[in-house]
């Protein structure tokens, strides 16, 4: 396993790849096909970091960023940390109220905004009365900076201090105002390292970012283990199911990072278009499957069909991402976990926060430099979030077996209690999605004068499916018993979702009384 310095900050990281290795390729842009070296990656940050400087942007200061992936996104991403400040990437998904609490709340002073998401951004800044300084953007070329213009960016010098704040991600939350999660610089570069070190990444990889940077998983597992390792990333605008293979082959990249979700969508476009050419992805290592639980079924069907491997992980905004990972083979994959720690210390405690033995259930605990520091203006949710001894708490639900796999069981807010028994969703959502008709699905409370509370479940079908709501309870039946299936299986256009894009299960109920 390579070493990597724990001190080292994104500023130190790009001075050392572009020293070393200037003419190596950082970011592929394919809708333009435009390729930038870490040498010019280098020149650009610099030069972004000293116009923040000339417009006041002081270190530790937030600088929020509105846009849909690209060269530019990560230009003023990395620009931004080179210097110091810490980036507030903002979710293009939340609505509009959501995204101007975030801004007032975060005190940002900066904004860089595509020309697309412009009159988004100035109504929401005027109904919230923000005074912001907006700086549009060109997506495949950079931001009309103001006057004055080219600033001496050979003079300019990379924050040292790891400590320096890094990234402000808001966190979904299910009731409320999202909390915003502080991460410095060592957390957010050592969730990289913690994907380098279990996907056994080098600079000879190449990841093809397909989820948003304003996602930890896209901003941590891609962008800052490409930063970690020296390694390239190619970075489209958008997922699209349809291009996808054609970029992931055409570019030769050796690794992917995806959420069920899009892992169904490959799936289906297999089914129906045909698996995609097997001589020509020798240089495709493995895809990643992240930020919710993956259907051993699902895992299975994609596997026989294309001929990769999924290795399924687990990870946390407050956790720099990935906390938990699967072995790359020659080690044991265990379908239905997200694998053993990688880079952290994970553990299972119980409701008096004590450690429990190997297959007792229990909440999953997580420890190590990839923790964040704090919810920014919230005391209470920062020290609630912690044990006595500094574990961070996940309020995820879980066991870990005799060899170390944690298997996730869902959130203990979201846990289903019919009869006094215990009931994880997630047994439920993976009953439904061994119909090839679902593509989402989502168990849920409902309040019951008999039992205290019942189950209920969403789902969301694929295009020109058949069955129904009969057929898809009949099957939980079988799969999980009478008592544990839904009373009901409500088919959906959509599932109410948080900013991250996770299923927030207790709006369910609410949203179909």
């Amino acid at each position: 396993m390579t070493e990597f310095p724990r001190a080292s900050t994104i500023a130190d990281l790009i001075d050392s790849h572009a020293g070393i290795r200037p003419g190596a390729c950082f970011l592929i842009a394919p809708e333009t096909a435009r390729k930038i070296s870490y040498g010019e990656l280098r020149h650009h940050v610099r030069d972004f970091s000293a116009r923040l400087d000339i417009l006041g942007i002081a270190p530790g200061e937030p600088v929020t960023v509105m846009m849909a992936n690209s060269w530019c996104s990560v230009l003023c991403i990395l620009g931004a940390l080179y210097g110091g400040r810490m980036v507030a990437p903002v979710n293009l998904v939340a609505g509009d109220a959501q995204i101007g609490y975030m801004l007032e709340h975060s005190a940002t002073r900066i904004i860089f905004v595509s020309r697309d998401e412009e009159a988004r951004l100035r109504a929401i800044a005027a109904a919230a009365d923000l005074q912001i300084r907006i700086i549009v953007c060109d997506i495949d070329g950079g931001p009309f900076w103001p006057e004055p213009a080219e600033p001496d960016a050979a003079a300019v010098e990379g924050e040292s201090d790891c400590r320096a704040e890094g990234l402000l991600m808001y966190t979904s939350g299910t009731t409320g105002n999202p909390k915003g999660a502080v991460l410095d610089q060592r957390a957010i570069l050592s969730g990289g390292r913690n994907a380098i070190e279990a996907h056994a990444l080098t600079a000879d990889d190449r990841t093809l970012l397909i989820l948003p940077l304003y996602h930890i998983n896209g901003f941590c597992v891609a962008l800052m283990s490409a930063i970690a390792a020296g390694s390239a990333i190619v970075v489209p605008h958008r997922f699209s199911a349809s291009r996808f293979w054609a970029l992931l082959l055409d570019h030769r990249c050796s690794w992917f990072s995806a959420v069920p979700t899009q892992i169904q969508y490959l799936l289906k476009g297999a089914d129906e278009n045909g698996p995609p050419p097997r001589d020509r992805m020798g240089h495709v290592r493995f895809a990643r499957s992240a930020s919710a639980p993956l259907s051993p079924d699902i895992q299975r069907r994609f596997e026989e069909l294309t001929g990769l491997i999924i290795v399924e992980t687990m990870g946390l905004t407050e956790c720099a991402a990935q906390i938990l990972s699967n072995p790359m083979p020659p080690g044991t994959r265990k379908f239905g976990s997200p694998g053993i720690a990688y880079g952290n210390e994970v553990a299972i405690i119980d409701e008096q926060l004590q450690r429990v033995a190997a297959e007792t259930p229990g909440e999953i605990i997580v420890r190590g430099d990839n923790i964040f520091r704090l919810y920014l203006k919230n005391q209470q949710a920062t020290e609630d979030a912690f044990t006595p001894d500094g574990w961070f708490r996940t309020g995820d639900l879980g066991f870990m077996d005799s060899d170390g796999y944690v298997f996730v069981t869902g959130r203990i807010k979201e846990l289903i209690i019919k009869g006094g028994e215990n009931i994880a969703p997630r047994e439920i959502d993976e009953a439904l999605l061994a119909h090839p008709d679902v593509v989402e699905a989502a168990a849920f409370a409902r309040a019951c004068e008999n039992y205290g509370q019942s189950v209920e479940a969403a789902v969301l079908l694929r295009a020109g499916a058949t069955c129904g709501e009969v057929e898809l309870v009949e099957l939980c039946r079988k799969a999980v018993g009478a008592f544990k299936a839904p009373d009901r299986v409500h088919v959906l256009d959509d599932l109410p979702r948080g900013p991250s894009g996770k299923v927030q299960r207790l709006k369910l109920a609410e949203m179909l009384a």
